[in-house]
């Protein structure tokens, strides 16, 4: 099947949620050339909210794409597709832990409170982009150190922002969810489908 966009995107949980949507799609991932964009630089900056972050690098993360596009000649100029995934404690964010201490007090800082899950989508095809973002209320039950441990043990917690994917056993931590369940994996699927039929694409 012919492609009608690209995902710039190396997570498999954003593939299977994009391909729920019926569309076809092309993977534009990592760099095939020193004169390609580097990846986008995933900082928070001083003093930025959770919303700012999450709008200002899913945009990064579009533009990236396009770039990399326009430096590979022999593949159409499709629209791509990017994501980012923010979690949102008040005014502080939770990004992807860097060690499975740091995942450990993350999960610590979420256990029996309520948290925000922020995530962006954009599509770019030429100067024209257009982004939505994707806003979730998660409550946790109270965690005791030996569960969180467990958790982290497996591993899963080191590559999800929060420290936690709700499609995994994290997911049995969730009392209250209010908002989109997809948007809490990686893509929120609403939102997703309206921006394509914006670029014009036929959505499930």
């Amino acid at each position: 099947m012919t492609a009608s966009l690209y995902l710039a995107s190396a997570s498999p949980r954003r593939r299977d949620l994009l391909a729920q949507l019926g569309v076809s799609f092309g993977l534009l991932l990592g760099r095939e050339s020193p004169k390609e964009p580097a990846a986008v630089d995933e900082s928070v900056l001083a003093g930025e909210t959770p919303d700012h972050y999450v709008r200002r690098i899913t945009r990064l993360k579009a533009q990236v794409g396009w770039q990399r596009l326009l430096h590979r000649p022999t593949l159409p100029r499709l629209p791509v597709l990017a994501a980012d995934t923010t979690v949102g404690v008040g005014s502080d964010i939770l990004g992807t832990p860097g060690s499975p201490g740091e995942a450990r007090e993350m999960l610590t800082r979420l256990s029996g409170a309520t948290h925000r899950v922020l995530t962006g989508v954009a599509v770019i095809q030429g100067d024209r982009l257009a982004l939505r973002v994707s806003e979730t209320s998660v409550t946790f039950c109270a965690l005791d150190p030996a569960r969180i441990a467990r958790y982290v043990d497996t591993g899963e917690p080191l590559d999800k922002a929060g420290g936690y994917g709700i499609q995994g056993p994290a997911g049995a931590f969730v009392t209250r969810l209010e908002g989109s369940y997809t948007g809490v994996v990686g893509l929120p699927l609403f939102e997703t489908a309206e921006l394509l039929r914006e670029f014009g694409l036929t959505v499930a």
